[in-house]
Parts: C-alpha cells; structure tokens; sequence
C-alpha cells in the first residue's frame, strides 16, 4: 500500500499513447523495473513508495495504475506489441475502430460516445485496486512528427473531444479527487490542422470547470530546444516525449521516492492556482544538455534554475518577461542543499525581469527530493546530479489564448468547416459560447496584473 496516495494515469488519444511508452519506460527505469514489470536481478526496493503508480500482483509483479485509450488501434497496438507489452494489464489498453478524424465533435459526441461507458468502466475498476486514490494525471499531448508537424494534440479530435467527455464524467463520478491535466497547446508558427483553433477553443470551453490544473507546452518550442539543447536537427516523437517524461517523472518524484523537503500533488496545485480559472501552468527543465557537453560543464543549483527562467528554454512559445508571476514552483531533484537553493531565491529576488504581481509577495514554493533523476541509456540527455523542474502561473498565457481566439473567431465568422461538427451532433451556438467563455478567460487574466 502506497503511504502518500494512488494515482491512476489517463493516456488519451494518439497523443497520449506515445507519451505513455516514453513515460512508463522512465518509470521502470527509476524504479529498477524490468519492461516485464518485475524487479531487475538484484534490486532491491527501499521502500514501497513506487506504488503510488504501480499496483503489485501476488507474483510480485508491478502493473502500471494506467488506462490508455484511443479510438483507433494502430498506435496502441505499437504498445501491444513493443518492448513493454507484457508490462501493462491488457484491459488497460482500449481501441476504437475509426479515429476522430481532427474533429472535436466525433471525439465529443459520435465516436467518443461509444466508447465512454468502457473508458470509464475500467476507470473505475483501476480506482478501486487502489487504496486510497489521490487523483488522476490526464495526457492528450502527441508530438510525432511528419515533417515536423505533429498528427494530433490539444487541437487534435480525439484529444480534444474524448479528454472533455472523460473529464466532465470524471468530475461526476470522483468530484474532489484531484484532476492534472497535460497538454499540448498550438505552437504560433506550426498548425495540426485546419480546424485546431476549433477544437483547441472548444476543449478550453469543456473541460474549464472540470479540471483542477493544466500543465501547457506547445511542440513548436520543445522542437527547438532539442534543436539547440541536445543538437537533434530532426527530432522524432521519441526524442521530445522523452524530454516530456523528463518533466512528468519531476513533478511526481516526490510522492514515488523520499526526501527532505516534498512536494505532493495537492501542495502544487494549492500553489499554482490562485483562482479556478487560472489554472494553466507554465512547465521548463533544466538542465538539458548533450553528454558532451556535460563533460565540460559543472552544474550548480544557481545555473540550472537561472537556465529555467530564459525564455528560450521554456516549453511554450512564450516570453515570462512580458507579464506577471502569480507563483512559481521550483522542484529539484539529486545532490541540492537547501542552502543553495535559499541564496538562489535570494538573488532571483532582486531581477528586475521577474516581477510578482503585489499580492503574492512571496511567490516561490520549493522542493527538495535528494534521488537523481534517471535518463535512458543511449538518449539524446545527459545525466545530470542536479535537476529542476520550473512550473509557474504567469500572465503572459494569455497572449496564446488571444492568437487560437483570434483564429477561431475569423472562421467562426464565415461559418468555415461548421458543418462538419453539427453533423456530428453538436449545436452551432456552442461555437459562440466557447469563443466567448475564453474571451473571459483572456479578461481573467488581464484582472490578475490589476
């Protein structure tokens, strides 16, 4: 039994799928699983921590706390049939047998609806193998690329349409457990589709209520830094999910392993989020650096947390300079003194380019989890003894919210492509009530500079 709470993972959509091979391969590996599920030769656990994500079995075997679903099988069956297929409860790996096809209403209404009532059945078989479920992490983020153009996203059909439905059946069935969504949200200059701004508006405009925090990146900006960072010229899927599973083993590292100074899931949450609505953190890694270079490089706590707040390594493509912190959680990981930490924070303090809004004076929450982050052997990033994830409220989001608003509203006007979500059941004028609710979500976060 896991002492801090179980939290069962939802990988949706083609997004999510590819994000869970890379996720629970890390995973595995930080725990000294084997692909099989079970404890490498010699290992020996310290504590029983790892069960928050992993249920174990009566032949010592551990199974992913997971369900994984899309409405088309291709993707889910790579898993099936991949190094780690004898790692997940079959049952946990759900398929359709036609896809969403871009198109937030299929995944909603048609297609979606057809599979909810299995998703959620299994939803609630995994929930109740644990003992005391503390929440659910939600994924809807893909970053395949075909010519650098990732298939699917947040402005994708099936992580759009199929997440909302989930979420609102969710947030019936299990209201006060804690709900962390991971997105991908359009990048400026790279599109997913014709009508991601449809989508993208209209999965903003569903799941606002029913979600207690979004955690955003946008593939536009995790292609650069592996670009820049990890000299990758044509990064795959693989290489920026693994990047991504970076970030996602960071945040829950201290509810899987010891330390002195842990931050659980709620305690982010109570930190990040303000108010209900403001609920979009930012995300950034540091360090990510190439072996070579690390040889040549020595790591200290002030370093890698000033390299969290340049604007080229944020995983959005958006500058923190332009607007306000509303709180920022810095959580490190590997051979870090609380010492350092506090003289960094000192010495952030005084920049003029941080810049807190005034009824947050305090501004900053810390984590200290003195286990390593792990890398994969033979990946792009080096191993580092120090690490830190950066998840921060800024205003500056809304600068993303006005640009998908502002493309949504131009089609909306001419009515483009409409027909192809009424005919799918939905009614026109949610088009309207979406574009407006995040019109009030842009106002919302003008309010917060006041």
């Amino acid at each position: 039994m896991s002492t801090t709470g179980e939290v069962v993972t939802i990988f949706i959509g083609q997004a999510g799928t590819q994000v869970a091979s890379a996720c629970w391969e890390l995973l595995c590996l930080e725990h000294g699983l084997r692909p099989d599920g079970f404890l490498q030769r010699g290992y020996r656990a310290v504590d029983q921590r790892y069960y928050t994500f992993f249920g174990p079995t009566a032949t010592g075997k551990c199974t992913p706390r997971t369900v994984i679903v899309d409405l088309e099988p291709s993707v889910v069956d790579e898993i099936r049939t991949g190094a780690y297929r004898n790692l997940f409860n079959p049952s946990s790996l759900i398929t359709g047998k036609e896809d969403a096809a871009n198109n937030f209403a299929r995944g909603y209404y048609s297609i979606g609806g057809e599979i909810k009532d299995l998703v959620l059945d299994r939803i609630r078989t995994t929930c109740e193998a644990c003992s005391r479920l503390s929440g659910f992490l939600i994924f809807r983020q893909n970053t395949n690329f075909v010519y650098y153009i990732p298939l699917e996203s947040f402005g994708g059909g099936t992580g759009s349409g199929l997440t909302t439905l989930l979420l609102e059946n969710l947030y019936v069935d299990y209201g006060k457990k804690l709900k962390l969504d991971f997105a991908i949200y359009p990048a400026p200059n790279i599109s997913t589709a014709v009508v991601e701004p449809y989508n993208s508006v209209l999965t903003t405009h569903g799941t606002l209520d029913y979600e207690d925090c979004c955690f955003i990146v946008d593939n536009e900006a995790l292609y650069d830094i592996c670009a820049r960072n990890l000299n990758v010229e044509n990064p795959t899927y693989t290489n920026l999910n693994r990047l991504q599973a970076q970030v996602v083993s960071s945040i829950t590292a201290s509810i899987r392993f010891e330390g002195s100074v842990n931050v659980n899931l709620e305690e982010l949450q109570t930190n990040l989020v303000p108010y209900p609505r403001i609920h979009f953190p930012l995300v950034t890694y540091a360090p990510i650096t190439t072996p070579e270079r690390a040889m040549n490089t020595t790591m200290s706590v002030q370093r890698i947390t000033y390299d969290c707040f340049e604007p080229a390594n944020q995983m959005v493509k958006c500058d923190p300079r332009t607007g306000i912190y509303m709180s920022c959680c810095l959580l490190y990981r590997g051979d870090v003194s609380p010492s350092d930490v506090n003289n960094t924070i000192a010495s952030l303090k005084g920049k003029r380019f941080i810049r807190f809004v005034g009824w947050s004076p305090a501004g900053f929450k810390v984590g200290i989890n003195y286990q390593p982050s792990t890398t994969v052997p033979g990946g792009d990033l080096a191993y580092s003894n120090k690490t830190v994830t950066m998840l921060y409220n800024n205003t500056a989001i809304r600068h993303a919210w006005v640009r998908i608003a502002r493309k949504c509203d131009l089609m909306y006007q001419k009515r483009a492509f409409v027909h192809h979500y009424v005919g799918e059941g939905m009614e026109e004028k949610v088009f309207q009530e979406a574009i407006d609710n995040t019109a009030a979500l842009v106002e919302d976060y003008k309010e917060v500079e006041l």
